[in-house]
């Protein structure tokens, strides 16, 4: 009993010269451990660490070039460049697409008085393609609002008259083709329609440079009173006699002032929608399948309980 107290007395004291075998291994754990912690290698650690502890201590220790840990970063950074860039783009293009949305509206408003409409109205008239054989028989020129109920070119289809040009015309059937061959007298012909008006186009206005009033009075009025010249008349309205006719450019305006806003218009409002609508998104991407079809049919099942007999087990005892 008194060799095992002085045993631990003596083991107690920290200035014992004498320290037991069990003292000096676990100052020497304690001091490898230490050193590990300070410098943080992945070799000090117990040979059953996982991979995941290897990494992250990997990753502690300084970062020198070439290494892994450096690569990893590099291709996080280049990811989320990528990805910033990405959504720079895709906030300038909603930008253009919702500007390109709303200038196709008003595009294609503005389009509707000045080409839809007269487009329709021209192809309402019915007018003959083949030109018939005209003279102007009266022109009077009038100044004042009072004075010009109608003219027949007016420079700007909005803008009030205050000058006008007023033609008058016969014409006949004839085409001017066949009159040109075969020049007739005037006195002689039957005028199919008497002192009628005679209009620059189907609406009697246009825009320069392709409309101006002064040249077309000089080709047709004035000292050219009684020459005969082409025009065109209207098959469902006869008394309409007009100077410019084109089916080919009438359908040709007609058409692109009608697909060209409405296309993009469309695009624009469809690329958006599928971008920031969370419904229009599910709707794109929901699986063509039935409900019904994602189960197993009465057949499948008949066949897998014939290949399977542990499955038929189970399914009979449910």
């Amino acid at each position: 009993m008194k060799k095992s107290s002085t045993l631990t007395t003596t083991t107690s004291m920290p200035t014992s010269p004498t320290l037991s075998a069990q003292t000096l291994s676990a100052s020497k754990i304690s001091l490898t451990s230490s050193r590990c912690g300070s410098t943080a290698g992945s070799a000090c650690g117990s040979s059953s660490g996982s991979a995941s502890g290897s990494m992250r201590s990997a990753c502690q220790s300084p970062v020198r070039p070439g290494s892994g840990c450096v690569d990893a970063l590099k291709a996080k950074r280049e990811e989320i460049e990528m990805d910033t860039l990405l959504e720079k783009a895709k906030f300038y293009t909603s930008v253009c697409l919702g500007t390109t949305a709303i200038l196709s509206v008003f595009t294609f408003l503005f389009l509707i008085p000045f080409v839809v409409d007269p487009a329709i109205s021209t192809i309402i008239a019915d007018y003959d393609p083949v030109p018939v054989t005209c003279i102007v028989i009266d022109h009077i020129y009038a100044e004042g609002i009072k004075n010009c109920s109608w003219s027949s070119c007016r420079e700007g289809c909005t803008s009030s008259l205050t000058k006008c040009h007023q033609l008058f015309v016969n014409y006949t059937r004839i085409p001017y083709s066949e009159w040109q061959r075969n020049p007739r007298e005037l006195d002689t012909v039957n005028w199919d329609v008497s002192y009628t008006k005679f209009l620059i186009n189907s609406e009697g206005c246009g825009y320069p440079p392709t409309t101006n009033c002064s040249i077309f009075a000089r080709q047709y009025g004035f000292s050219h009173i009684g020459e005969p010249f082409p025009c065109y008349y209207s098959r469902a309205y006869p008394e309409v006699v007009i100077g410019r006719y084109s089916w080919e450019n009438n359908l040709y305006h007609l058409i692109l002032s009608l697909i060209i806003p409405n296309v993009l218009f469309a695009i624009s409002i469809g690329v958006l929608s599928y971008w920031y609508c969370p419904c229009c998104e599910k709707a794109c991407n929901k699986s063509s399948r039935v409900y019904a079809e994602k189960f197993p049919t009465k057949e499948e099942i008949v066949n897998c309980m014939k290949c399977n007999t542990e499955k038929s087990l189970s399914l009979n005892v449910f």
